[in-house]
């Protein structure tokens, strides 16, 4: 088994380190370094690997467009032939459809009538559209001045050539992506395995769907939450239900799941001071640090490894208040999945938006409100709180279309000011 760095050794290389007062900025560069990415690979068919993550580079067999094409319909011609003051007429001497080279030869003067898609004719190297062209008879004019030879005509190999990389290992196959693979003729893809990811909730507060109400108790939506979080980001999920705060249950739990994932994420029974097990059970296990983040939802958070036998998985302990969670997944879970994928995914952009709110904050955290994003009269964006920030109402985070981020030394916003806003783009809703 491959030594891996040990916490300590990750955090002595990440400058400022400070566990109770860890910027959002440095959770994902330590991320970075503790999650190793899965290196099994597979091949699947092409109809099945939509939102896999390729394994090898896609190298391209053949020329894309394989030969010089029209592309569009109109008629076929010599570019040097158009005259330049006056109108040029040719002669129509074929019909050249897709599918099929045109065997004839075209003299001085002469066009081809052409579909879109189909093989330029010898010779020929522009396309005049047919909504150009005054047709009599056998032939066509063209106005001066309406194009240049070479226009509307598609080059051998100007999507790709023979041998160039099509798409390269670690790219994510989109519907694009999968209709790229298709035009090169290849049926199958070398993608890398999915990620196995085992979740379960923690305490006796939380009730199951189908348990009876009890006084004090809440039902379990986080567990349905990351399991959708999970899941539409590609990974497999091993759903572990709810377990309760007892040492033999909870040491189960974390062994079974270390055991079959290659991460395992938690919530609830990581805040200080909190009087359960979770925490300690977690220390006992594992190689595991309990952070204080400068953030606002979701303040306490658990990172590391956990070892059963020769296998380790990667660690995290997320708070248990519903929206907190969202939010680190959002921010610092993802991420490091993605990265666990061996998806080389580019960070989601930043979009500035003008607040319509005053809003209070405090220098030395970073704060993500949730908000509806939209454009306004002017065409600006524009974004505005979408009710009640507490950290377990859900009901705003579904209104929610983007997460305001307030960055760390950010202070407090008036109305009209510029904002960050993170998109949830489809990974949130």
């Amino acid at each position: 088994m491959t030594q891996l760095p040990s916490l300590d050794e990750i955090a002595q290389g990440l400058q400022g380190y400070d566990p109770q007062a860890l910027p959002a900025g440095h959770v994902n560069a330590f991320l970075a370094e503790l999650v190793t990415p899965v290196r099994e690979q597979e091949s699947v068919p092409l109809m099945q690997a939509l939102g896999r993550i390729l394994a090898q580079d896609v190298v391209s067999p053949i020329s894309v467009p394989p030969h010089d094409n029209s592309a569009m319909d109109g008629y076929a011609l010599r570019g040097s032939e158009l005259q330049a003051s006056q109108a040029s007429t040719f002669k129509v001497v074929g019909t050249a459809l897709a599918g099929a080279a045109w065997q004839g030869q075209v003299q001085t003067g002469e066009c081809v009538r052409i579909m879109t898609g189909a093989i330029m004719p010898q010779g020929l190297d522009t396309v005049v559209p047919q909504e150009f062209v005054q047709t009599t008879a056998d032939q066509v004019t063209i106005p001066p001045g309406l194009l240049q030879a070479g226009d509307n005509r598609r080059l051998l190999g100007e999507d790709l050539m023979a041998g160039q990389v099509a798409l390269s290992a670690g790219t994510r196959l989109t519907p694009a992506a999968c209709g790229l693979v298709a035009s090169l003729g290849l049926a199958c893809v070398q993608v890398w395995r999915r990620p196995q990811v085992a979740y379960f909730s923690t305490g006796d507060e939380i009730l199951s769907l189908g348990e009876a109400p009890r006084e004090g108790a809440v039902y379990d939506s986080n567990r349905y939450t990351v399991a959708g979080l999970v899941q539409k980001l590609g990974c497999e999920l091993i759903d572990m239900g709810v377990v309760r705060d007892e040492p033999a249950a909870l040491e189960q739990a974390f062994r079974q799941a270390a055991q079959q994932a290659d991460a395992v994420i938690t919530s609830g029974g990581v805040s200080v001071g909190e009087a359960d097990h979770t925490k300690a059970m977690m220390k006992k296990l594992g190689d595991v640090a309990f952070w204080r983040i400068a953030m606002r939802p979701g303040r306490p958070m658990a990172v590391g490894r956990i070892r059963e036998t020769n296998h380790a998985a990667v660690l995290f302990g997320l708070p248990g208040n519903p929206v907190a969670v969202m939010v680190t997944f959002a921010a610092f879970v993802r991420p490091a999945l993605q990265q666990l994928m061996g998806w080389k995914a580019p960070a989601l952009p930043l979009l500035k938006a003008h607040s319509l709110q005053a809003l209070r904050k405090k220098p030395g955290r970073t704060e993500y409100q949730r908000g509806t994003v939209s454009t306004n009269a002017q065409g600006q964006l524009v974004v505005s709180l979408t009710g009640n920030q507490g950290s377990g109402v859900l009901s705003s985070m579904v209104q929610a279309n983007g997460l305001m981020v307030l960055g760390h030394s950010q202070g407090n916003v008036a109305v009209g000011d510029e904002v960050d806003v993170m998109m949830f783009d489809g990974h949130l809703s």
